[in-house]
Order: structure tokens, then C-alpha cells, then sequence
């Protein structure tokens, strides 16, 4: 795609207007960049239910589990800074992990979420640092690492975070992401957000659309206790509620899962930067070789054990996953490439990289959808940009 027709982006605005009229969006923003420049930067809406403060496309909100693409980029990075193999165990810079028999998991099961370690034996407070990381220096993999596939909703950040703690020297994944990434590139996008921009940040709310039929199974097993799906959300005890999003004290915790805070046009440079082989003006800010693990596709399970759905991963980032036997793309979450890949997040955000056609996509919201995957107000855009329909 060399160019994106001004009819895709008129229909891809269309949509994003209309869902403020008739899918109860309340406050939310778009980017879309090609080849390193924004195309597209869309705003509207509220930051608040009282409908008191506008929403711009400078405000910032909570992304949830879109924090896991600039997670994972910084533990791609200080692994390759610190030349360490993907697939070396993680107990060559983390000695203390071996506990509960794990010598040989590698860090490429933690970035695919094959590890088994989606969850803990014991309840432990979110809220404690220490404690997670001790917790899963004892927690014995729920599978045979590498041989099944659970989507390491909260651990995954503890675990990365340790491990560029562990590796660079750095007091938080957030601090060197600062210094790595986002300052180089001047993002205004967090993990662990200074107090000087809580006035900035939108409050957001529970979702009220209901939810795709390819969330069905997931949201039964999130609800009923005994459920891998269901551990893997509430083994670490804190942060269940939306209202916990709302609360200052989370977005400067920097949790590396799901405590990014930031605008769709930052998350959408920071995906516009990996489109264009991980160079920004004119800086090599990514190297070539992570991004390579990022692209490609590492593992693919027909039932993710915590999804409940086909998943797909590359290093940290998820891929569309691809039917066995056509090889055609299962969804389009990401895009039409096959080498595109990103990170939803919780109630609806969503942000790719499709290098093959240079294009970056971002879109937050405060108003969350119910489900485990992107709902209609974000994939509604991406169709259209696509020209899809």
C-alpha cells in the first residue's frame, strides 16, 4: 500500500465519529502515520462522564495491556545491548528464578507466554514489587514451559521488568524506557507518570457494549473460580477495578503489564518508529534484529489456555493468528500484512506496526468495551483504513 486512498481515511473518520453517536463512546483519539508521518490524528469526545472536561488529542489514558508492546521492546533491547541470546535461560541473569524446577526457561517462553507462569500458586499483592518477584522465583511452571500457550496477563510485566532490572542496572523497565526510547523520541507516553501530568489524564470507565461472540468463552472462564483464566487474572491480588485506574498512585507505579499511560499519537509514534525498521529521525533507536523477533511468528495456539482463542505471538507483541490450513489470517486485528504485529488493550485499545506498507496505528479510549479482545470502535477503523469494506 504506497499510498492510503483518501476514501479509506474519509470512511475510517466517518466511523470513529460515529461510534460518539451510537456505540457510546465517550472520550477517545486515533493516530494513524505512514512512512513515519501522521496521517491521521482524530479527537473528540470527553474526559469525564459529566462531560466537564474536553477530550484533545493531547490527553492521556490509562492503555492497559497495550503497555506490553513498549515492555517488551525495552527487554528485546537490553537483551540485545547485553548480547544474550532470546532463547539463553533466564536464570543467566536472574539466578534466583530456578526455584519450582524452571533452570530452563528461556526468556523467548516469557515473551510468548508459553513459560507457564500466567499465574501463582499463592495470592500475592499486585502492589508489592518484591513480593510478585519473589513469588515467582518459587512458582513452578502450570505447564511444560515451551509446550502450551497462556497469555501471562499481569506476571508478564513483573517478569520483564525484573529482567531489564537484572540486566541494565536500571531502578524500573519504566525508567529505561525512558532513557532508551521514549525520551530519544520524546513520547509522551508513560510507564510511571511524573506527577506533573495527573492533571492530563482522562478518568475512565467500565464497559457497557456487549461483547463479541469470540469473547464468550473467555469472559465465562474470567468469571468462574478454578479456571486458568480466571487464576491468571486474580493470583496477583489488586487492581480488579476499573476505579483502580483512576487512582494517581497506579499510573506512577509504572506496572510494565498494563500501567502505561499516554496519548494515541505517542503510542502511535512508537509503533510508527518500529513500521520504519526501528529508526527514528534518522536514529537507529530499535536494532534491526529485535525487531526481527518482534515480526516474526513464534508460537500460535488454537486455544490460548487464558484467551480461550487462537493467539499468536512474536517476541512480547501479538500477531493475527493464521488459519493451518489456508494460512489466511484468522482476524485482522492487526492489519492486512502478515508481518504486522502490536497490543490490545483491555476495553478496547489498540496499536500496530505493519512494516510491509509503513503503516502505524493507534487508538485509545475511556469508555471501555466488555471482552478480551478489540471491539467494533477500533476494528471499525482499521477495516475501513484497510478498505476491508
Amino acid at each position: 500500500m504506497n499510498v492510503i486512498p483518501r476514501e479509506n481515511l474519509e470512511k475510517a473518520a466517518d466511523w470513529f465519529e460515529e461510534s460518539f453517536r451510537t456505540r457510546w463512546e465517550l472520550g477517545a483519539s486515533v493516530s494513524v502515520w505512514k512512512d513515519g508521518r501522521e496521517i491521521m490524528s482524530l479527537a473528540n469526545g470527553f474526559r469525564d462522564r459529566q462531560r466537564r472536561d474536553e477530550w484533545t488529542a493531547d490527553t492521556l489514558v490509562p492503555v492497559w495491556s497495550a503497555t506490553k508492546g513498549p515492555a517488551a521492546a525495552c527487554c528485546l533491547l537490553a537483551l540485545h545491548e547485553s548480547r544474550l541470546d532470546i532463547d539463553a535461560p533466564v536464570q543467566e541473569v536472574w539466578p534466583e528464578f530456578v526455584g519450582g524446577g524452571k533452570q530452563e526457561v528461556t526468556f523467548a517462553q516469557i515473551l510468548t507466554h508459553t513459560a507457564g507462569l500466567c499465574a501463582l500458586n499463592h495470592k500475592t499483592p499486585i502492589y508489592d514489587f518484591e513480593e510478585v518477584v519473589a513469588a515467582l522465583e518459587v512458582q513452578p511452571p502450570l505447564w511444560d514451559p515451551g509446550q502450551e500457550q497462556g497469555y501471562h496477563a499481569r506476571t508478564f510485566g513483573f517478569l520483564c521488568d525484573e529482567i531489564v532490572r537484572r540486566i541494565t542496572g536500571a531502578e524500573s523497565l519504566g525508567e529505561y524506557f525512558r532513557v532508551a526510547i521514549a525520551d530519544p523520541m520524546e513520547l509522551d507516553f508513560w510507564i510511571g507518570l511524573p506527577e506533573k501530568h495527573h492533571h492530563r489524564v482522562a478518568s475512565i470507565y467500565p464497559g457497557r457494549i456487549s461483547i463479541a461472540q469470540q469473547d464468550q468463552r473467555f469472559l465465562k472462564a474470567y468469571n468462574t473460580a478454578g479456571t486458568m483464566t480466571h487464576a491468571a487474572f486474580s493470583s496477583l491480588v489488586g487492581l480488579n477495578a476499573v476505579q483502580d485506574f483512576n487512582q494517581p498512585e497506579t499510573w506512577t507505579r509504572g506496572y510494565a503489564s498494563m500501567g502505561g499511560v499516554g496519548s494515541a499519537s505517542a503510542l502511535g509514534k512508537f509503533y510508527a518508529m518500529l513500521a520504519q525498521g526501528g529508526v527514528w529521525s534518522g536514529q537507529q533507536i530499535l536494532p534491526p534484529e529485535v525487531l526481527g523477533f518482534m515480526e516474526a511468528r513464534l508460537t500460535q495456539s488454537e486455544d490460548d489456555r487464558v484467551l480461550c482463542a487462537p493467539v499468536a505471538f512474536g517476541a512480547g507483541f501479538m500477531k493475527d493468528p493464521l488459519d493451518p490450513e489456508t494460512g489466511e489470517k484468522v482476524r485482522m486485528h492487526f492489519g492486512s500484512s502478515h508481518r504486522a504485529f502490536g497490543h490490545p488493550g483491555a476495553g478496547g485499545s489498540l496499536a500496530f506496526a505493519d512494516p510491509d506498507n509503513g503503516i502505524a496505528f493507534a487508538y485509545v479510549m475511556n469508555q471501555m468495551e466488555v471482552g478480551a479482545f478489540p471491539g467494533d470502535k477500533s476494528l471499525g477503523i482499521v477495516d475501513r483504513l484497510y478498505g476491508a469494506v
